[in-house]
């Protein structure tokens, strides 16, 4: 049983998947390489939750078994129909395997479909008889690219389901809209871009908040500046017709998390109606343990909310109430804390420096990420306007710092946290 963070099972885990609250329990399914703490032909892992707090392994879900998913289950979504679990995901099939490691292919060359399959309790899947493609590699170049066109999101409209897929033609990324009657038979609707977004969309999503559309991707490219992660997680209010399939976003947008750290958003209901999202915290090396190698974990479910047309990202109420114990000192991780900034002061949480100035939230890293590559160190947010309260929470590997109950967040993978708390005064809760 894990708690609060999900941690890869001492393996490699990427993209949440399949997030859907179903027959009382949330489901949560994520990328995963079950044999290494590296990148490698990717099976679904598989963890249920009563309340998004304790997180319960089940193995497992999904893995290659089909020509069109021989080299990897993509990324996908999960809905519920006639009380049945559909999984929607994208299968690849390497077009030449790297000789050295037969899960991986030459050159980033595969192609790509997105396939359906069907579970009668949302635990058993039947991989090897259930599992069929509804949409073949895409041949239409004017379209969507053969290989890079993924991690379809499904969700129902008025009067049929709809869904969103991640792609790229001349080297802009672009989302493919389809809809369906029967969630079998799906027919191409219609396509959105911008420009500057980026040579890739993955993992889009797309819902209503009290009727105002949010659109989040994950643009490829997006700074394109030589450092590690160019990659990050965008949200923009957005409308979509269903008549049309036409999509339009917003010309402003913001940062789903702006620590850059997190990557691949996807959000369900919960059992209250909420629109609740996680998303995976990449890490760049593996955590050695006693019980074995891991590497990668997701954030804290988070429920989006708007307000004056901006788009606010803040803990769950669940997690948020389960750190209900009072701390008279720090600790290493697994704690809340809260505090307050105005400008020009800071807090210093166990190597990890969090500031403000001119209105504006910057966190430093430097201490606690002793990491070889160009990775970002620091991290800072828009101005901000609500106030000065952060709420900061304190895993061993990750810290998520949410401003004025979500307007802003700052999320970074750390290693090396101390006990230490340094400067401002604060309050500090157990889970």
């Amino acid at each position: 049983m894990q708690k609060i963070h999900f941690k890869a099972p001492n393996c490699w885990i990427n993209d949440p998947n399949g997030f859907i609250w179903y027959k009382g329990r949330y489901h949560l399914f994520y990328q995963c390489f079950p044999y290494s703490a590296h990148w490698g032909r990717m099976h679904w892992g598989h963890a249920v939750s009563t309340d998004l707090v304790n997180w319960e392994e089940k193995g497992i879900a999904l893995f290659p078994s089909k020509t069109d998913d021989r080299s990897g289950c993509f990324s996908g979504s999960a809905i519920e129909y006639k009380d049945k679990m559909y999984i929607y995901y994208t299968g690849v099939n390497y077009t030449e395997e790297d000789p050295e490691n037969i899960n991986c292919c030459i050159d980033d060359t595969f192609t790509a479909a997105q396939l359906m399959i069907t579970s009668e309790d949302g635990m058993k899947f039947d991989n090897i008889t259930d599992k069929k493609t509804v949409i073949p590699p895409i041949e239409d170049k004017k379209i969507g690219d053969k290989n890079h066109t993924r991690d379809p999101k499904v969700w129902r409209g008025k009067d049929a389901w709809y869904m969103v897929l991640g792609s790229t033609v001349d080297k802009n990324g672009r989302l493919l809209f389809y809809k369906s009657s029967d969630l079998k038979t799906w027919q191409y609707l219609n396509y959105c871009e911008k420009d500057g977004f980026g040579w890739m969309w993955e993992c889009p999503d797309f819902f209503e908040i009290d009727g105002k559309g949010v659109t989040i991707f994950s643009p490829m490219g997006f700074f394109n500046d030589g450092n590690g992660y160019d990659s990050v997680a965008v949200c923009m209010l957005s409308s979509f017709d269903e008549n049309t399939g036409k999509m339009e976003l917003s010309e402003n947008y913001q940062l789903f998390d702006y620590g850059i750290d997190l990557y691949a958003p996807q959000s369900t209901t919960d059992e209250d109606g909420n629109r609740v999202v996680i998303a995976w915290a990449r890490m760049p090396e593996a955590v050695i343990t006693e019980k074995g190698e891991w590497c990668g974990m997701m954030c804290i479910p988070r429920i989006v909310d708007i307000k004056n047309n901006h788009v606010y990202i803040r803990p769950h109420t669940n997690v948020k109430n389960s750190f209900v114990t009072k701390l008279s000192a720090p600790k290493k991780s697994g704690y809340m804390l809260k505090t307050t900034l105005k400008n020009g002061e800071s807090i210093n949480v166990g190597g990890y420096v969090i500031k403000r100035e001119n209105d504006k939230i910057t966190t430093d890293r430097s201490e606690v990420f002793n990491i070889k590559g160009n990775y970002r160190l620091i991290a800072e947010t828009p101005v901000i306007n609500d106030g000065y309260e952060l709420e900061i929470y304190v895993d061993e590997h990750l810290v998520e710092v949410f401003i004025n109950n979500g307007e802003y967040v700052i999320s970074n993978v750390v290693y090396g946290l101390t006990e230490e708390i340094t400067g401002k005064n604060y309050d500090l809760y157990s889970a």
